[in-house]
């Protein structure tokens, strides 16, 4: 392929791998979880910024308040981050996910006035023409700090090293954050791979799974059928009702139907699954909830949105319903 890694523009983000309990290292780096989208974020001080998202989507008709923060990049660049919109002082997933959704620019740009996105890089992948995925993350950390120039729209996510893990950890829990990221200090990027050099420590459970379906109910409740992948089949795992609606409902509504389930297993009896309309396994959704059961169910899951940037293959199934 022609062309240095800034201008393929074709960048796949390092994945996070599972969840974990806290933990103390020194030869690991802390920082907190931003429950944003993810973006690769392309800055050109002279020729401008482009962001594509984990499907490689450009995502600047989406947030045209950043489309000047190429000007705060001192050489041309690539960062890593998530795209945020801030409520009451908070990062919120609904807020980024509905930009995501939209189309119209007039709505748009009233909703880029209401909750304005910020950008929050968490890594440097090339830096005047040099390539620095396959240096230790400490290092790109530093490139980071001399790429850019912070501003409201652009910001660093800040650092910690194991002494202050777990206060960062409780101070994620005390404001309702979704937890915090562990990276080993020496871990290079390797484009696409989801591996054990990156963990995620969640505080507010959540997941991602495949819409495989939905269910008309009573009192015009809907309950979207889910599934995950374990050793690549597509399994069943349960259904979500609560928060179910809206636009993103609309746009599941149109979604390819099938005319029979997409698991690769039998799909269970009763739950209303025989009057499910069945989709084409594509479309992905977070669903947040309490805590899992012994048998892997989700105690009062409540559906959060569609993801616009994960694949259906990446909803792997930590915790399979029995």
């Amino acid at each position: 392929m022609n062309g240095d890694l800034f201008d393929r523009r074709h960048i796949a983000p390092m994945l996070i791998a599972e969840n974990v309990k806290p933990f103390e290292d020194p030869d690991w780096l802390y920082e907190l979880k931003w429950d944003g989208e993810r973006c690769i974020a392309y800055l050109d001080p002279r020729s401008g910024t482009e962001l594509r998202n984990k499907r490689q989507m450009r995502m600047n008709p989406k947030v045209p308040e950043l489309n000047a923060i190429h000007l705060q990049a001192k050489k041309r660049c690539i960062l890593d981050g998530e795209l945020l919109c801030l409520v009451n002082g908070k990062p919120d997933f609904e807020a980024i996910q509905r930009r995501s959704l939209m189309s119209n620019r007039y709505k748009i740009e009233l909703e880029s006035q209401r909750f304005p996105a910020s950008y929050a890089a968490f890594d440097c992948l090339y830096y005047d023409g040099r390539d620095l995925t396959m240096l230790p993350l400490t290092e790109r950390k530093k490139y980071l700090k001399k790429a850019i120039r912070e501003s409201e729209r652009l910001v660093i996510s800040r650092t910690f090293d194991s002494s202050l893990a777990l206060t960062l950890f409780d101070m994620a829990k005390q404001q309702g954050l979704e937890g915090i990221v562990a990276k080993r200090s020496d871990s290079i990027y390797l484009q696409g791979k989801r591996v054990k050099t990156w963990l995620k420590i969640k505080n507010l459970m959540d997941d991602d799974f495949v819409i495989c379906g939905f269910i008309y109910k009573e009192n015009h409740m809907i309950s979207l059928v889910l599934g995950q992948y374990l050793n690549g089949q597509l399994i069943y795992e349960g259904h979500v009702t609560l928060g179910v609606g809206g636009r993103p409902f609309l746009k599941i509504q149109n979604h390819k139907r099938l005319e029979y389930p997409p698991y690769d297993e039998a799909v269970p009896a009763g739950h209303g699954n025989d009057d499910a309309i069945w989709l084409e396994p594509t479309l992905v959704c977070t669903v947040a909830y309490m805590h899992r059961t012994k048998s892997g169910g989700m105690r009062q899951p409540v559906f959060k949105g569609l993801r616009e940037d994960k694949e259906a293959i990446e909803c792997i199934a930590s915790f399979p319903a029995q």
